[in-house]
């Protein structure tokens, strides 16, 4: 029973991700597939997923234990407080902490999990700001 909850869930989840996706405006100068594209695959595949969790449940689920269950509800934390800061502390601070967190809580040592983290944000930023030229959150120090 519990599979199929968390179906339905995530098939309504996969409504409202492709509801929003239609709420995005078209620009005058656009590719064929337009921005929309791009979130209407993500919200398929959900759906698509969801179904079939509904349809086929597993016989005997097995949930993770309370200890994993905080760990993932951290996780989800610290990417809402990455969300809720990108913008006044900018791409590269606040990737290299959520990076870092979560490189901590797969299992690397402290260190390697800060070195690995700002690595990371400065290797995203380097290709998809200085090379692709896209535009990132910038931060109180300019990048």
């Amino acid at each position: 029973m519990s599979d199929r909850i968390f179906g339905v869930f995530g098939f309504l989840l996969a409504a409202f991700y492709m509801w929003q996706a239609t709420q995005i405006e078209l620009s005058f100068i656009s590719d064929p597939f337009g921005p929309k594209a791009f979130p209407f695959m993500i919200g398929t595949v959900l759906a698509i997923s969801s179904a079939i969790i509904v349809l086929k449940p597993d016989t005997e689920p097995e949930w993770p234990t309370f200890s994993r269950l905080f760990e993932i509800g951290m996780a989800t934390a610290v990417m809402i407080a990455y969300a809720l800061f990108l913008k006044e502390y900018g791409f590269v601070a606040c990737t290299a902490v959520a990076a870092s967190y979560l490189s901590w809580r797969l299992g690397s040592h402290p260190v390697a999990a800060f070195t690995a983290g700002v690595m990371i944000a400065v290797g995203i930023y380097v290709i998809f700001h200085l090379v692709l030229g896209l535009s990132l959150a910038r931060g109180p120090w300019g990048f």
